[in-house]
């Protein structure tokens, strides 16, 4: 494909992909949200052009000066089921690696507030819903795209609440919209420990998923070490590899936050920042970075030059 002109992509580097959910079919009010069919041509595309790892073999060959050419690590943040259910077996056909960071607190039932939001939003009754209570007033519920920003408008409303005021407007959302939600969005323990039996990587991502630099010292401590204390005993092994939440430096996360990952022993962890990983990174704040594109060529060439760092 003509990456090999394309400078940067020489060995020594390292691209992490960010991803969060894999839809099985096209979800009307996110309609370009990735769906399975697309992650499929994209994982045969890595599999074909690149060097696929999980992050932790690919930062242990950072470290060892041992990288090879265009070298990939595949991350996912949250644990949502469709990562079991329909990235899996996309990964595995490919026989492509990742790394699955998942937040403890949703498992086995759980819901995170944002999806709290959108089901409401998405299965909200009536033409209309009033969402004074977050400062909007009432707004049409109308179908397809226009829901879903909708949805995205609250969850800005609410992002960065304190967790006990933010989670009393969720439950009021739900209330107003009249909604059964659904408990299924995210993954069981069991499906966790078969990601790891299936050879991916397993990593960290709090418990709750919180706006860590809004937390005490001793929450944040709390909140990081033991979804790794969970893990670790859900898959049997170690786990050595951390997500910050939202992930964006100064905004989500503070250099405590960073530091904490280090003391409780983590090898490495990821931000949200666009930029490729070079043995002169932090390992502590590594950059992530997915290029959009709805055709696999399109999307091929901005991967490439994602290695140049021409993002």
């Amino acid at each position: 494909m003509g990456g090999r002109l394309i400078p940067g992509t020489r060995a020594g580097n390292l691209l992490v992909l960010i991803y969060h959910r894999v839809r099985p079919v096209t979800d009307p009010m996110f309609p370009l949200e990735l769906t399975r069919e697309q992650f499929d041509w994209q994982v045969g595309l890595l599999r074909q052009h690149f060097a696929p790892m999980t992050l932790a073999e690919g930062m242990r060959r950072v470290r060892a000066g041992t990288v090879p050419s265009r070298a990939v690590a595949i991350t996912f943040d949250d644990g949502y089921r469709d990562n079991a259910t329909e990235a899996l077996p996309v990964l595995q056909r490919h026989d492509v690696p990742a790394t699955f960071f998942v937040s403890t607190g949703f498992l086995d039932g759980g819901r995170m507030w944002n999806d709290s939001i959108i089901e409401s939003i998405r299965r909200a009754h009536g033409d209309t819903i009033d969402l004074e209570c977050v400062g909007l007033g009432r707004e049409s519920l109308n179908e397809g795209a226009a829901r879903g920003a909708l949805a995205e408008k609250v969850i800005r409303q609410v992002k960065h609440q304190q967790p006990a005021e933010r989670l009393a407007l969720v439950k009021k959302i739900g209330a107003l919209s009249g909604a059964t939600l659904p408990d299924d969005l995210m993954m069981s323990s069991q499906q966790v420990a078969a990601l790891a039996q299936a050879g991916m990587e397993v990593g960290a991502h709090t418990v709750n998923h919180p706006i860590l630099r809004t937390l005490s010292d001793e929450e944040a401590k709390i909140e990081i070490g033991r979804s790794r204390e969970l893990l670790q005993a859900i898959i049997g092994g170690p786990v050595v590899s951390f997500a910050y939440p939202n992930g964006r430096p100064g905004d989500d996360y503070s250099p405590r936050d960073r530091d904490v990952v280090e003391r409780l022993g983590f090898a490495q962890s990821v931000a949200t920042t666009r930029g490729i990983v070079t043995r002169q990174s932090d390992p502590y704040q590594l950059p992530r970075y997915t290029p959009w594109g709805r055709a696999p060529e399109a999307w091929l060439s901005k991967l490439l030059l994602a290695y140049a760092g021409r993002f």
